[in-house]
């Protein structure tokens, strides 16, 4: 017991490291004014479009590994899904980003239903205890729906399931389908902003970005799936 006790401290500071490391070589090269900046964004743009048409393949390669080592470290995927539909459009966005989402979120809950688990059992299993009964009568299900629903953060929602001992295979394809719709949404969002940037020298007004399709309609329907999302944990999750 205590040998597994060090073993997991070890896991731990090595994970700390690695994302150390990882922060400190992307905010070495960008600055977080710099890669929010329109001009930053719409230069990149173009440069990345012409990479992306001659190098489809690699650019693709490069951005699966990215975004799955990202939701292992650091275990959120917003940005990487507007990334997603902002490079690939909102229908290769979304298929591509669902699937590096969904496997980086399984690594992440094998590691640590393997090494961490203690420690999420003794934060959360308090909090959530109620839904073990949920989970044991049709486990697929509910956590598709948990998937679905979202309200909780994305790391913090990869890592739970431990408290359920959900399997393997119901927590990839839970995950896979669970998140398409906001992945969809996220990633339309993401192609929209990359619409009105090639539609636009200058830094549109604020009334100009809103009174996009490209932007309202998927802030309409992000606002359509969190009432859904709300009236589904009512009915499912009820304490």
């Amino acid at each position: 017991m205590e040998k597994d006790n060090k073993i997991k401290i070890y896991l731990g500071l090595i994970y700390l490291v690695i994302l150390s490391l990882f922060l400190w070589v992307f905010f070495s090269y960008f600055s977080l004014g710099e890669i929010t900046s329109y001009d930053f964004i719409k230069n990149n743009r173009n440069n990345l479009a012409s990479v992306k048409e001659s190098n489809y393949l690699l650019v693709s390669f490069l951005f699966v590994s990215f975004t799955i080592i990202w939701v292992i470290l650091l275990g959120f995927g917003s940005p990487i899904v507007l990334i997603a539909g902002f490079i690939f459009g909102k229908w290769i966005g979304t298929l591509i980003a669902t699937l590096c989402l969904t496997i980086g979120a399984t690594l992440l809950y094998l590691f640590v239903n393997y090494f961490l688990k203690d420690l999420i059992e003794e934060k959360f299993s308090k909090k959530f205890y109620f839904l073990h009964d949920k989970f044991k009568r049709n486990e697929f299900t509910f956590f598709l729906i948990y998937r679905f629903i979202g309200g909780i953060p994305f790391q913090i929602s990869n890592v739970l399931p431990v408290l359920f001992n959900v399997k393997l295979k119901n927590y990839f394809f839970g995950s896979l389908f669970g998140m398409v719709p906001q992945i969809f949404i996220w990633a339309s969002l993401g192609s929209g902003i990359e619409k009105v940037i090639e539609q636009n020298i200058t830094v549109p007004s604020f009334k100009d970005l809103i009174l996009s399709p490209n932007i309202y309609l998927p802030i309409v329907g992000f606002l359509i799936l969190i009432i859904l999302s709300f009236l589904i944990k009512n009915f499912f999750f009820k304490n």
